[in-house]
């Protein structure tokens, strides 16, 4: 897409204000944009609600205040099998695949609404993660934490989505698997698929990502490309450290 279009606007975050328990808010004033083919990064500190952001928009937490829309359509509060019916993929930290289930029946459960979609979809799936084509009939219980990922975000991609939400898809795993991680994400975006990833690998994240957000007590502090956040002094010292200065330079 050249520089000069104007992409569709696919996610929208207006200001919400949400939280778990009455009367406390986790999420105090956030907003958040994601355009069409967007790769849309969010960092922050422990605590500061990333992954209850991600979890609002996919209708898990409560919005007390503000609004959340996708294609310009509200979806405040909306429950996550009509998300998933609309286009929603989510990808949670943890718990992320049916272990009992062969990998072929976990990715069946992606299409459950429209199981004539598989044939079709399937053959997207392992075009994305060719590792998984002929292992379909493997149990996902014996997979590795990276291969269990792959799994989770083929499942989610079943549904051809219109954005694909990712909790922290890089936590748990070794640095090699990591980088494997964040080279799978960087494939199903240029595949065409927006997405919104939360991330503790605050460097990766910026690395990849077309824009970011920093989030700090529930707002998002900073906001820029991936590029300008990386070498952003302020960005660096709060909230990449040592590591972040010293990569954001080289």
């Amino acid at each position: 897409m050249s520089a000069d279009e104007t992409r569709r606007t696919v996610v929208r975050v207006d200001d919400i204000t949400a939280g778990y328990l009455p009367g406390v808010n986790i999420l105090s004033g956030c907003s958040l944009t994601a355009d069409e083919g967007e790769l849309i990064g969010i960092i922050g500190p422990n605590g500061a609600g990333k992954s209850t952001l991600l979890k609002a928009i996919f209708g898990q937490v409560r919005v007390r205040a503000g609004s959340i829309s996708l294609d310009g359509e509200d979806i405040t509060n909306l429950q996550a099998d009509r998300l998933v019916a609309r286009g929603v993929g989510f990808v949670p930290q943890t718990n992320n695949v049916f272990p009992s289930l062969t990998i072929e029946e976990n990715l069946q459960m992606g299409v459950f609404q429209r199981p004539r979609m598989f044939a079709e979809r399937v053959e997207f799936v392992t075009g994305v993660f060719p590792d998984l084509a002929p292992r379909l009939k493997q149990r996902a219980g014996g997979l590795s934490g990276g291969e269990r990922q792959m799994v989770a975000m083929g499942r989610a991609l079943m549904i051809d989505p219109k954005v694909l939400l990712l909790d922290e898809p890089s936590a748990g795993l070794s640095p090699v698997r990591q980088d494997e991680a964040f080279i799978r994400v960087s494939e199903i975006n240029r595949a065409g698929v927006t997405c919104i990833m939360v991330e503790q690998n605050a460097r990766r994240c910026l690395q990849i990502c077309d824009r970011g957000y920093v989030l700090d007590q529930g707002r998002d502090a900073y906001t820029g490309t991936g590029r300008e956040l990386l070498h952003d002094p302020k960005v660096t010292a709060l909230y990449l450290g040592t590591l972040g200065a010293e990569q954001s330079t080289s």
